[in-house]
């Protein structure tokens, strides 16, 4: 089924849309001008689409959620297979290859033809689990709806800054030396990033080992500002910083090796970037795509809501308790998603 495209970002509600964009052909698009919703998968497909219509506006009123039923969903990856793949990550740390991956599963369940769409998930999801990056992108065929906790990247003028989550506990008390050491270690991944697109020494750590409280949880979030180099565009943006180094591990390159190895399914836009830039104010807001629903087709014909989840391995980790914690970043959000929702008035 298609529909009408529109984004929710920020505050900002976005229709119209004039043009679409892959921007691994074009990335300089998002320096023209104009407001782009953008949606950027793990695996590098990048695209942009330019609304003519933006006003700051709240999300759109419509029909009530109605979602898949709790026993619906299933996992690329079962408690046994996941397990399996840490004890192979320990085995690539152990041989000097890699220091942490992260490694994720996916949740899918058939979507029923009545679900209500994108902004009655959405309002369940800022009613019961509120995040700082929330968001909504209808792209007439497929849609997603975007509860991130994580940002990916921000951008004002010349100045950019992404603040990677490593670690996750539900009681401050409860972080595990592998916590802090992991954010530490994907904190300097970013930084080095951002060196790469930034003028010699204006990257800092404005911020380390924040504990931030979310619905259910708690996270260890850093943060990392940069100033842009003259002359660098989105193009040179994304080539430095994607995908995110938060949920790919370290060293980069080898760990998406890995991941490529080891899960079974793509991530598509988990774990990517979603967002906006607003190339006429040059600022853009792009989160990491975590807690992220989006829908997808299958092979016959079904309507899929996906939903992924992950955890970072590095040695020291307990692989049960990685496992548990890949439940306790979804269970929140797939019972939200689970449930219809009262009926709102158009």
């Amino acid at each position: 089924m298609t529909g009408r495209a529109w984004a929710h970002f920020a505050g900002t509600y976005a229709t119209d849309l004039v043009d679409v964009v892959d921007l691994a052909v074009d990335p300089e698009a998002l320096d023209r001008g104009g407001w782009w919703a953008v949606k950027g998968t793990f695996e590098g497909q990048f695209t942009g689409y330019r609304f003519a219509s933006v006003q700051r506006s709240a999300l759109p009123a419509g029909p009530a959620w109605q979602g898949p039923p709790d026993t619906g969903w299933r996992s690329s990856l079962d408690e046994a297979a996941y397990l399996t793949r840490i004890a192979r990550i320990k085995r690539y740390i152990e041989a000097g290859e890699v220091y942490q991956v992260n490694l994720c599963r996916m949740l899918s369940a058939e979507l029923p033809s009545a679900s209500g769409g994108p902004a009655a998930l959405a309002r369940v999801l800022a009613a019961g689990n509120p995040a700082p990056y929330q968001g909504v992108m209808h792209t007439g065929a497929e849609w997603l709806v975007c509860a991130s906790p994580e940002l990916f990247l921000s951008r004002n003028g010349a100045e950019i800054a992404s603040a990677p989550i490593k670690g996750t506990a539900t009681a401050a008390g409860e972080f595990a030396d592998k916590d802090t050491a992991e954010n530490i270690m994907i904190t300097d991944l970013v930084r080095n990033d951002l060196n790469r697109i930034c003028t010699p020494d204006s990257v800092r750590v404005r911020a380390l080992l924040e504990v931030q409280p979310h619905p259910g949880l708690l996270h260890l979030v850093s943060t990392v500002h940069g100033l842009l180099r003259p002359g660098v565009g989105w193009g040179e943006i994304f080539a430095a910083t994607s995908p995110p180094g938060s949920v790919s591990g370290a060293p980069k390159i080898r760990a998406l090796r890995a991941i490529s190895e080891l899960e079974p399914v793509p991530r598509g836009p988990y774990c990517g970037a979603i967002g906006y830039v607003d190339a006429d104010h040059r600022t853009a807001e792009l989160a990491v795509g975590i807690r992220t629903f989006f829908t997808s087709t299958d092979q016959i014909g079904r309507r899929i809501l996906n939903f992924g989840t992950g955890a970072g391995i590095t040695y020291p980790s307990d692989p049960h308790g990685e496992w548990v914690e890949t439940q306790l970043k979804a269970q929140r959000l797939i019972a939200l998603a689970s449930k219809a929702s009262p009926r709102v008035s158009a």
